[in-house]
Order: structure tokens, then sequence, then C-alpha cells
């Protein structure tokens, strides 16, 4: 039986990296954001994301034929990890999600926002995923799952035991080879990795965490203060890098 991975993040938030990590296991196959262009096509977003017209040209726009089609899809190989950005649910039915093995990713505001406004100049709080990830966790906790999180400074500062941990609770084994990956884009990247992948495609690995210590932009301040209450509400669940969360 496929076991389907859905890996729920915010923008700039290690998610290429987690789906290249994946992508080294020979059991499973990747898929890169494949309700993007539903998201673009059924809200404003398509009017101030880079590449927009492409991905809308290139991607299925049928966010419910994606879900039966790609999703819930046949494939060759047991395990199957796709990477989504959480505010991509909008105007989908969720049900699918009883049929997947679901996982949320988070990172500290902080450093989100000014490297995600390096694309999107005035990002929003739809935008962040912060406030949809705590809708999604209800959601999902309302099915009687219980999904894990990952935060991603926690998993940069030691993806060994990270990674090991996120294995255990989806009750898959872990492989060394998650850990490191060719330089050099993917053939699963999707159209829109020449605006947003220039990072992982450099590296070889999970880059070591380093600490912001350029100012924080005084014109996201505002947001910042939006989505530092609901990542705080996440980031305590996530997975620690350190022994300090009890097992079990």
């Amino acid at each position: 039986m496929t076991k389907r991975i859905c890996l729920w993040s915010g923008p700039r938030n290690i998610s290429t990296a987690l789906m290249y990590s994946f992508a080294q296991r020979a059991d499973t196959t990747v898929v890169d954001e494949p309700l993007y262009a539903h998201y673009l096509s059924t809200t404003d977003a398509h009017t101030y994301h880079p590449g927009s017209a492409e991905v809308m040209a290139v991607q299925e726009n049928d966010g419910a034929k994606v879900v039966r089609e790609v999703i819930l899809g046949d494939y060759p190989t047991p395990l199957v990890f796709f990477k989504h950005m959480t505010h991509h649910l909008v105007n989908l039915d969720w049900g699918f999600l009883d049929q997947t093995i679901n996982v949320l990713l988070t990172r500290d505001p902080r450093d989100m926002l000014p490297s995600y406004a390096k694309n999107v100049e005035q990002p929003t709080l739809r935008d962040t995923d912060y406030a949809d990830h705590l809708k999604l966790l209800d959601y999902l906790r309302s099915r009687g799952q219980t999904p894990p999180v990952l935060e991603a400074k926690q998993v940069l500062l030691n993806p060994r035991r990270v990674l090991s941990r996120l294995c255990q609770q989806i009750d898959i084994p872990f492989d060394e080879a998650m850990l490191s990956w060719p330089a050099g884009p993917r053939p699963e990247d999707g159209v829109w990795a020449k605006y947003w992948y220039h990072g992982v495609h450099q590296s070889t690995g999970f880059q070591a965490y380093q600490p912001k210590t350029t100012p924080f932009p005084e014109h996201l301040k505002p947001l910042l203060a939006e989505c530092q209450p609901y990542y705080e509400q996440l980031a305590v669940l996530a997975i620690r890098a350190d022994q300090s969360q009890l097992e079990g």
C-alpha cells in the first residue's frame, strides 16, 4: 500500500531541502507543489507571484483533479513525498487528508519574512501560512490525526536526530541517504525553481543554522507581530534537535 507523505509548509521554510532529502531514498518518489497552479488560478496571488503565468500554463489548474490524479494517484514506489504550501489548500475539499500522512513545517518569522520579501515585497498573513498551519492542525486533530511538526531551525541544528524522529513518528525507516544530495537542480523541480531555489541548488545537504545578523526590516514588523503568536503555538510542538523532548 502506498504511503503518501504530505509536507505542509510555509514559504522559505527549508521545504525544498526536505524534498531533496526524501528524493535520496530509493523507496520514494517526490512531487513538487502539485497544487500551486490551483492556488494561483483561484486567488489573486497570480498578480504578484513571480512566474505565475508560466506555472499556470504548465501545471494542472484544477485542484480537485490534482488531488484525484496526482496526490491519490498511482506510483511505482511504496512512498511518495509531496511538498506543499499550506495556503494551496484554499477552495478544496480537505477530505483527502484522511488518506495522507501529514507533516507540518514552520520557521521563525524573524528568519522567514526577510527572505520571502526578496520575492514578494509586501507579503500578507495569508502568504506566510502561520494562521493556516493552526487551522490545518485543528482539522487534522478533529480527524484523529496527530501530525508531526518540524521547525526549520531544529532540523538544521541536528538533521539526523530530527529526521530520525520524524521517520519514527510516520512509521518508515530512517535512511542515511537523506542527509546529503548532489548539488544542482532536480528533474522534479517546479518551473518556479529559477525564482526560489538558488540556495538549495548550491547545497549538498542541510546547511548549518546561522542566526540572522542584519536588522529586521521596519516595513515587515507589523506582519511579524501578526505571525509570531501563531508560530509560537506550533513551534512548541516541534521535534527537537536535542534530547529535551520526552520520547514516545
